[in-house]
């Protein structure tokens, strides 16, 4: 079920960004070590609302399956696709048939927890498949994809390797781009090392 919000289907182009967000309480726990419950739920949430506004323009989307996530995209002015229950790969799936079925061409799927991100719509400007690696290049920070491909998503560690063999299964044209602003996201305590110089991304007693 996609929940629009001040948003109907031809509001959608034919490129889009798809943000996938689990429950801010439930994000990061790696980083329990070093920010309390509090702290975690609130830098997830900014990081995701750096992607979302990273769009600049473009129809964002955000697939979850929590409540509070979903009033935060709405607040942002984002769509709402609801996938319960789903694991993330399906639930991007989902969204992307959902986008499709909205005359999205072209979904950008971001990842949520991106600090730095500053400006997506030049992933738009290829017609074949974008992947943008995590700085280790083993994740997939960025991947954009033509809706017609059926691409077959495949997060986790090891992810990029299996994006780029599916893309090129797929035959359509392929380019990976190493971007330093969307390369770096956060898992780990030493992840935050990146975060430091993003005004009003850190809890203030982290910051050093």
């Amino acid at each position: 079920m996609a929940t629009p919000s001040a948003a109907a289907p031809g509001w959608f182009g034919p490129a889009a960004v798809l943000v996938p967000v689990k429950a801010f309480a439930d994000a990061k726990l790696r980083l329990s070590a070093v920010l309390s419950p509090g702290r975690r739920a609130d830098l997830a949430r900014r990081m995701a609302e750096a992607v979302v506004r990273s769009g600049r323009g473009l129809p964002v989307a955000v697939v979850c399956d929590d409540r509070e996530v979903a009033a935060w995209a709405r607040e942002q002015g984002a769509l709402v696709v609801w996938a319960p229950g789903r694991g993330l790969n399906r639930a991007v799936q989902q969204g992307v048939a959902h986008l499709a079925g909205y005359g999205a061409e072209l979904v950008i799927v971001a990842a949520g927890d991106l600090p730095l991100a500053d400006d997506l719509r030049w992933v738009a400007d290829f017609a074949g498949t974008t992947i943008v690696p995590d700085r280790r290049r083993d994740g997939t920070n960025v991947l954009a994809v033509p809706t017609s491909s059926r691409f077959a998503f495949s997060y986790g560690p090891g992810s990029f390797a299996r994006h780029l063999a599916e893309a090129r299964r797929l035959g359509g044209p392929v380019r990976v781009v190493e971007a330093p602003t969307l390369g770096w996201d956060v898992d780990v305590p030493g992840d935050l090392a990146g975060v430091a110089g993003a005004a009003g991304m850190l809890p203030p007693d982290t910051a050093g």
